[in-house]
């Protein structure tokens, strides 16, 4: 069964560190890949492909890293493709934050490994990407079995799309080059296509919202991010102007304040970028066209009285024109009681603060003892105060137990220091799986 919508994919050819055009052509488009992801996560992308085109071991960690930074930046979900041989690969992908592995069933050894791979991580992680026709005619069944979703990989056994096989049940990505505007709509009116990817969503993509619209009033099936309240709805002040209220998704920090005219409101909901309406230059602007310090809408809020607009972004850089992370530093009035503390914030500290120590020993400081001494006597120390937080479970009262584990998330946040492993990896992470 095809998907309840067409997914629009479009794709990042890894090759020595650098965007290439496909998989034959190795023409650079783009000397930052990460950039270009984050270009393609505007809202109206429904997910994106990353294919490893190395050929070396090195070349192969560089681009794991890649599609590591890939998945941190980006809020789509990211399938990860090429250079997987071993199960060992397709974790490495997977713990990278790709939602799914896809496999290259023309090569004979991974018709096996799929069966393997949705065994030790289940069916939905694993895609199969068929490069020629007979990888898909000879492992019907297994496909059905063992992978969630098929990448059809147009041209490179000169098939053409219209006539590759079908996998009864399976919904099948086309990911083409270069098509006409008329076959581009072909496409997602097939029986049985699940979504359209590769050059021919990338070299369209200012176009994607016009084509999602087409598409949906014609009744072919997308995901299209619309605002429920026209501008209409909202109460100006007396320049026209609405407020907006800017916060981080991530950390919940407030940013900035701007305004928005009718135009910025529209086009922030059409591009995904945070555009505003500049009072003193009397001109729109979007945020970070010149600083590349973009804000991309995860949600966009009106107040009870609909004067006011709260936009939860994802921020990339500073918010503020000073270089700071938020306009909102100039502290004024500071209560002087015991706050409440939030975890998440409090751990965050800690661990900026284990990263100082690391970067700039201090005379006496534990820290520093541990990364002198290095990873052997810093995982003892992790191993024993988890001994203690076995033994203080198992003791009356809760006062005790809470200081081990105070303890342990101490001596555990040096482990992740000295491992480049941040809170925020942990936390992306667990929202992934809470995403299943």
């Amino acid at each position: 069964m095809a998907t309840e919508y067409r997914k629009f994919i479009p794709a990042i050819y890894l090759y020595q560190g650098k965007a290439v055009k496909s998989l034959r052509d190795h023409t650079v488009v783009s000397e930052n890949p990460v950039s270009l992801a984050l270009n393609y996560n505007n809202g109206h992308i429904d997910e994106l492909l990353v294919f490893d085109q190395s050929r070396t071991d090195k070349e192969h960690d560089e681009a794991l890293e890649l599609i590591r930074e890939i998945c941190d930046k980006v809020r789509i979900p990211v399938t990860g493709a090429g250079n997987i041989r071993r199960l060992e690969d397709v974790k490495k992908l997977l713990y990278a934050g790709c939602r799914k592995a896809a496999l290259n069933f023309s090569r004979t050894d991974n018709v096996q490994l799929a069966r393997e791979a949705a065994a030790r991580f289940g069916r939905d992680k694993i895609a199969a990407c068929c490069l020629a026709t007979d990888a898909v005619l000879g492992n019907q069944a297994l496909i059905r079995e063992s992978v969630c979703e098929l990448f059809y990989v147009d041209g490179i056994d000169r098939t053409p799309w219209q006539k590759a096989p079908r996998v009864e049940g399976m919904p099948t990505i086309a990911v083409l080059e270069e098509v006409t505007t008329g076959e581009f709509y072909e496409v997602l009116r097939k029986e049985g296509i699940g979504g359209i990817g590769g050059n021919a969503v990338n070299d369209r993509l200012g176009e994607i919202y016009a084509i999602k619209m087409n598409c949906r009033e014609s009744g072919i099936p997308v995901k299209l991010r619309q605002a429920l309240f026209p501008w209409e709805s909202f109460v100006k002040n007396s320049d026209g102007l609405l407020p907006v209220v800017v916060q981080e998704a991530a950390t919940d920090e407030v940013l900035m304040v701007a305004y928005m005219n009718e135009e910025a409101y529209k086009l922030t909901v059409k591009t995904g970028r945070m555009t505003y309406w500049s009072r003193s230059r009397k001109q729109l602007w979007v945020k970070g066209e010149t600083s590349g310090h973009y804000q991309y809408v995860r949600t966009l809020t009106g107040d009870c009285d609909m004067d006011t607009l709260l936009a939860r972004v994802d921020q990339v850089g500073g918010a503020c024109h000073t270089g700071k992370h938020s306009c909102f530093f100039n502290e004024d009035v500071k209560d002087t009681e015991m706050a409440l503390h939030n975890p998440a914030r409090v751990l965050e500290k800690d661990y900026q603060t284990i990263l100082e120590r690391r970067k700039h020993p201090k005379e006496g400081s534990y820290t520093n003892y541990l990364f002198n001494k290095g990873l052997d006597k810093m995982l003892k120390k992790l191993g024993e105060e988890n001994t203690e937080i076995i033994i203080a479970a198992k003791n009356q009262g809760s006062t005790e137990i809470v200081y081990e584990i105070a303890d342990y998330l101490y001596h555990l946040m040096v482990v992740m220091a000295q491992k480049e492993v941040s809170w925020e990896d942990v936390m992306e992470e667990l929202a992934r799986r809470q995403a299943h």
